[in-house]
């Protein structure tokens, strides 16, 4: 629901911001007049025709203020009920692919293992296979948008210990197939809330599930510099395409260029909503990801919890 309080001035009715010009404009043409006489013993103060040509020149000017004001109101009006709508909009839309998709792609998945256990064709059990890693993809991407979704979009106000969310994030991949390395100091305080350790996680799982090495290798690196704190991740994978880091730069999906996955687009917004940046840097090495937040003093107090 809209808040109808203004929050700044020129969200007052347009008769109270000419109003208040008004006021303003006359007043300053009074105690300019007389400044001027105090300054000049032959100036005349508060000549009446001075007065009169100041003066209207005061009321041209706010009626100027008062069009305009009405002008900003009806704009802004316009585009405040624009943004509910397409709020309300994606919100319906991301109920219906959350829910009302995912469930179905759950029945599929489902009758996809019925199929696969009394099947003997190798072929078709390949069709079945990728039926439901198709089936798996979407219902992740789904979760993700959840994340999104049910994140605050306000600023957080509490740190976290980057060290452990990188710890954890870790332990996760445990039982892969993935040689990882993590070079960090024993605390690195950021600003930032506990809804952090989705990108965070976000990094390391593109980094080994897109890659295609016959030894998967990730080295992830914590720095504190200042008043930055640092996460460079990199990994020896085939590197984000050249298409989709340009997606990311412009900040816009279009019809012939797309990222292939929320994934990256889940860092990139969950990095910015903490204060931080990302960067994605890709060769024939690999992709080299590196996150930067607020550095904060290294006392260990509690973080706020995730609005998520």
């Amino acid at each position: 629901m809209m808040n109808d309080t203004p929050s700044v001035p020129l969200d007052r009715p347009a008769a109270a911001i000419a109003g208040g010009y008004l006021l303003l404009a006359t007043g300053w043409v009074v105690l300019t007049d007389l400044a001027f006489a105090s300054m000049s013993p032959g100036f005349q103060p508060l000549d009446p025709t001075r007065l009169l040509y100041a003066w209207t020149l005061v009321a041209v000017s706010t009626l100027g203020v008062y069009l305009v004001a009405i002008r900003y109101r009806r704009r802004a009006g316009a585009v405040r009920s624009d943004l509910a709508i397409s709020n309300q909009q994606l919100q319906v839309l991301s109920r219906v692919f959350r829910h009302n998709v995912r469930n179905d792609l759950n029945v599929v998945r489902g009758y996809t293992h019925l199929i696969e256990d009394r099947v003997d064709d190798e072929e078709v059990r390949r069709h079945l296979e990728t039926i439901r890693e198709t089936t798996d993809d979407v219902v992740a991407i789904s979760e993700k948008l959840s994340v999104v979704e049910e994140t605050s979009p306000r600023t957080p106000s509490g740190r976290v210990d980057l060290v452990n969310i990188v710890d954890d994030a870790v332990e996760d991949f445990e039982d892969e197939d993935v040689d990882i390395t993590v070079i960090a100091p024993s605390e690195a305080w950021i600003r930032a809330d506990s809804s952090v350790r989705y990108p965070v996680r976000e990094v390391f799982e593109n980094a080994i599930a897109h890659n295609d090495k016959p030894t998967c290798r990730v080295d992830a690196r914590i720095d504190v510099n200042g008043t930055a704190t640092y996460l460079e991740v990199r990994d020896n994978g085939p590197g984000i395409p050249e298409n989709e880091r340009q997606v990311l730069q412009a900040e816009e999906e279009t019809p012939l260029s797309h990222a292939s996955s929320i994934g990256l687009w889940l860092v990139k917004w969950m990095c910015e909503l903490h204060g931080g940046t990302v960067r994605f840097d890709a060769s024939d090495d690999g992709t080299t990801v590196r996150l930067r937040f607020n550095a904060l003093a290294d006392d260990p107090i509690d973080f706020a919890p995730s609005a998520g």
